[in-house]
């Protein structure tokens, strides 16, 4: 017997590889999917998008799903938090700065009604809370999404 290629599901398993890859830090397996089509902003079964469950001390395979157009303002539907809240409260500056100047909004609160900033100040990342209120001194204004 001779089975049809499904292009749904291909599709459908290089957005779980993707996802996968992505959580795990692995730069090599995101930038190969990424190169050969697979929609950065796809969910997984699991309803989450590569850019939600990347490994967030892995400023490369940020770097890559903004380059291929990550959405960075997606937030998580059950406690509307986004990836710079994620790399807010785990000390992340260098990933929580990439997000920011590709237009990640550092102004909008999650589901208890904390900003990044909040999650900074409660773990105690002194160098995330220092760019952050820089930052919010200087009017947000650096979301120029200039990732390249």
């Amino acid at each position: 017997m001779h089975r049809r290629h499904n292009p749904e599901k291909s599709m459908n398993l290089s957005v779980e590889r993707l996802t996968e890859a992505a959580a795990m830090g692995r730069t090599e397996v995101v930038r190969e999917l990424l190169e050969s089509g697979t929609d950065p902003n796809a969910v997984n079964r699991f309803g989450r998008r590569a850019i939600q469950v990347m490994m967030m001390g892995s400023v490369r395979v940020a770097e890559l799903l903004l380059q291929h157009g990550a959405e960075p303002n997606t937030p998580d539907l059950t406690t509307l938090t986004l990836p710079v809240h994620d790399a807010a409260r785990e000390g992340f500056l260098d990933t929580l700065i990439l997000l920011h100047r590709a237009g990640a909004r550092l102004d909008v609160k999650d589901a208890l009604g904390r900003l990044p900033l909040d999650l900074a100040e409660e773990q105690g990342h002194h160098l995330v809370v220092t760019y952050l209120r820089e930052v919010v001194k200087g009017g947000m204004k650096s979301t120029t999404r200039d990732v390249e």
